[in-house]
């Protein structure tokens, strides 16, 4: 019998095959017609008289990847919500209910709704290929498992391990699967459907215990272990989270009912905190951010560009090191640095070496692999190697006639379609092109430190760069694993631009008196992952001074830093590399260094309240952005909360900057920033906001509702990516129990660094 997505054979022995195939789609998705496929399946296995089931793929990469995202904002109240997760759940108990066993066969991407899938089988089986990945990675949605991922998690793998996996969304390899029993055999993928044949055959599963350590065993076994483990799974959730993101603790809360409650009340647990979850404002935001990012994957993108297949980096520094790794490990091309000096070419490899070493150690990649990995990387401290190369990065310091040095350099030494891209963070495309040969060739390719962690990158074409350039650069980041955002051409570009007078405003802050300890305690409160000062000193003060003259000179005197950061730089407080900034680093923690204020002239007097203190930095970063939307920086408030959210951490649950203005309503915010603007008139706010308040429109024109559909597939998510593109990263690997409330969760991932050490490409 052949379904829209269900494809049932069944062989001599009576082990029916079914293979998942959604038509005309890549991946394999829960739609609106699952439930009624899956019943119809059943009741036809049924009449066969099957012995046993076996699902597989008809995708040659994914297993399931996930539910249908968008149906979920077609879902009106939280009623609906709650009639998904009830139907679900109502689907997979059918399963459990069969009289012959069920098993899947797992390779490729079993996700979210996948997993449950799976999970609600009496055995899986997946193999041991790269790509095969299981999880639960809701959360980053801001949403909880809806069809019984959280009941039936916990005992095949225990409580902490569910709960790990479910607060960070994380991405579980096919080895680390078998060994924690959730799944029963990890076999190669030509025998694939043999072993689960195999255990099709075997008759209904008994239920097994978690494979637990001693330790483990004694903690879940008893009530007492149990409430230690809960109550610190939720003290590292609000540690992490600030309580902005409601989804972690509804999924400790429905995991608790796991072990605690009867089955029936249990599951209500699970299906009432979805359905609440899925109306709140949280979700949606983390929804919207997830859709802009797969909507942005289709622009630009020219298949018939010429790829880019090798690649070559000037500056060794800490960015050119950043991008040789990812251009190497991600793209996978060969790359060849370029540096002044033997050991600037040195420190970049072992940059890389460090990085990958530490996943072999983790088995996340074999030796060989390293090896093969490191071998595409090479180094020269002339321009021998680069007569083929593709595409040229620059990643040396800010200085104009430097770079225009280069772009001649490359232009003499590679072919006639070699690209060379600029990693500037402020100088103007247009000014470093100004005197090439090929002007057509050049770009801005604006990375953000780490490069291995931060997934945004601007792509800055001037005037002259030609469509198929771009075309070949965002393919090329997008290879690279970035989320790649096209902007206008100008100093500072967008991200930079939103980033100084925040940062500014946070300065001023300070030499008004206000304490540095309570200025970035005040903004990680409003939800940025760290503090405007503490970012400073991540960037390194220097760095922000050699910025901010190039921003005041284009843009005017509202980017005008304090003269009285220049004394900072004078006594060699750079930040966390010199080892004293704001702060005092060492190797136990790091503290406010308290001689700042004697060096900056200012006496600690707090006068206003942390909200206060927030809302005046957001407010330039606010004004910033309508600018750069009204200039055209950005094409779309899309792309602006994009670069906000990934590029500097802006708190992914309010949207970004855009959709937070919308929240508020652009008189509000205007409002605010005129009361702001009678004692500093920089905060008046700009033509743009002003408009629209008057106008009473907002950035985000409202979509058509749409009817309800109660249907199966809203409840879950494949990852905030395709599931194509799906890596592992650190953030994802993390052995704390946290949820990630953004791509940029850490001070060292919010940084835009151009680190002026010896390493970097001083002169051509």
């Amino acid at each position: 019998m052949t379904q829209s997505v269900f494809n049932l054979d069944v062989d001599d022995s009576g082990i029916a095959v079914v293979t998942i195939d959604v038509p005309g789609e890549k991946m394999n998705t829960l739609r609106d017609t699952f439930a009624d496929d899956l019943t119809a399946l059943l009741d036809d296995a049924k009449q066969q008289s099957v012995k046993g089931m076996v699902f597989i793929s008809g995708k040659s990469d994914n297993f399931i990847a996930g539910a249908d995202v968008k149906m979920l904002d077609n879902v009106q109240s939280r009623d609906d919500a709650l009639a998904i997760s009830e139907l679900c759940h109502r689907a997979f108990f059918d399963m459990k209910k069969l009289p012959f066993p069920t098993v899947s066969a797992i390779h490729g991407a079993a996700l979210g709704g996948g997993l449950e899938f799976a999970l609600a089988c009496d055995y899986r089986v997946c193999t041991d290929s790269d790509i095969t990945k299981l999880g639960l990675p809701e959360v980053q949605l801001g949403l909880l498992p809806g069809g019984g991922g959280t009941q039936r998690l916990p005992k095949l793998v225990g409580l902490q391990k569910a709960l790990e996996w479910t607060l960070t969304g994380k991405q579980i390899r096919a080895k680390q699967a078998k060994k924690s029993g959730l799944v029963d055999d990890c076999v190669p993928q030509t025998v694939l459907l043999k072993v689960a044949k195999e255990f099709a055959s075997k008759g209904k599963a008994k239920a097994a215990k978690p494979k637990l350590d001693r330790i483990s065993q004694l903690l879940e076994s008893n009530p007492f272990g149990r409430n230690f483990i809960f109550k610190k799974a939720q003290e590292n959730v609000l540690k992490k989270t600030g309580g902005h993101y409601p989804a972690p603790l509804a999924i400790i809360k429905a995991i608790r009912a796991s072990v605690e409650l009867d089955e029936l009340k249990a599951y209500k647990t699970e299906a009432e905190g979805f359905a609440t979850l899925v109306m709140s404002s949280e979700s949606k935001s983390l929804r919207g951010i997830f859709f802009a990012t797969t909507e942005m994957k289709k622009e630009w993108r020219n298949d018939d560009a010429p790829a880019i297949t090798k690649t070559a980096v000037l500056g060794g520094g800490l960015m050119g090191a950043g991008i040789a790794h990812v251009s190497a490990v991600k793209a996978g091309v060969p790359v060849r640095i370029k540096d002044v000096a033997e050991q600037g070419i040195s420190n970049a490899m072992n940059y890389s070496y460090k990085i990958l070493d530490k996943k072999q150690k983790r088995r996340i990649l074999s030796k060989a692999e390293l090896q093969q990995t490191m071998n595409r990387i090479t180094g020269t401290t002339n321009y021998s190697g680069f007569k083929h190369i593709d595409l040229v990065i620059e990643a040396v310091f800010e200085d104009l006639s430097l770079k225009q040095g280069m772009v001649a350099d490359v232009e003499r030494e590679c072919q006639a379609n070699t690209i060379f891209a600029s990693n500037t963070s402020s100088l103007p495309i247009s000014q470093i092109a100004a005197e090439a040969a090929r002007p057509e060739n050049v770009i801005g390719l604006h990375y953000f430190s780490p490069v291995e962690k931060m997934p945004l990158v601007e792509i800055i074409p001037h005037e002259g760069t030609s469509e198929e350039t771009i075309a070949r650069i965002v393919n090329f980041a997008r290879k690279q694993g970035k989320t790649p955002i096209v902007v206008k051409d100008s100093a500072g570009f967008y991200v930079n631009r939103i980033l100084a007078p925040y940062v500014n405003e946070a300065a001023n802050l300070l030499l008004a008196g206000e304490p540095i300890e309570k200025i970035d305690a005040a903004l990680v409160e409003f939800g940025f992952p760290v503090g405007p000062l503490a970012l400073l000193d991540e960037v390194g003060i220097d760095i922000g001074s050699k910025i901010a003259p190039i921003l005041e000179k284009e843009l005017g005197d509202r980017f005008k830093a304090p003269d009285a950061f220049s004394r900072l730089i004078d006594a060699k407080r750079l930040g966390r590399k010199t080892g004293r900034g704001f702060y005092l680093y060492d190797k136990k923690a790091k503290k406010v260094d308290e001689s700042v204020y004697e060096l900056l002239g200012v006496s600690p007097s707090p006068r206003l309240n942390k909200s206060e203190i927030a809302k005046r930095c957001v407010a330039q970063m606010l004004n910033e952005a309508a600018r750069c939307l009204d200039e055209g920086i950005i094409a779309s408030p899309r792309d602006g909360d994009i670069g906000a959210i990934f590029g500097i951490g802006f708190p992914p649950f309010l949207g970004g900057p855009f959709s937070y203005m919308d929240k508020l309503g652009a008189n509000k915010v205007s409002s605010e920033m005129a009361t702001f603007a009678n004692f500093n008139p920089v905060f008046a706010p700009c033509a743009a906001l002003v408009a629209m308040a008057d106008a009473g429109a907002s950035f985000y024109q409202p979509e058509p509702a749409q009817p309800s559909k109660a249907v199966v597939v809203e409840q879950t998510v494949a990852a905030t990516q395709d599931v194509t593109d799906v890596e592992p990263v650190e953030a994802v690997e993390a052995q704390e129990v946290i949820v990630p409330p953004a791509p940029a969760t850490e001070a060292e991932s919010v940084t835009d660094t151009h680190p002026a050490d010896a390493s970097d490409d001083k002169v051509k």
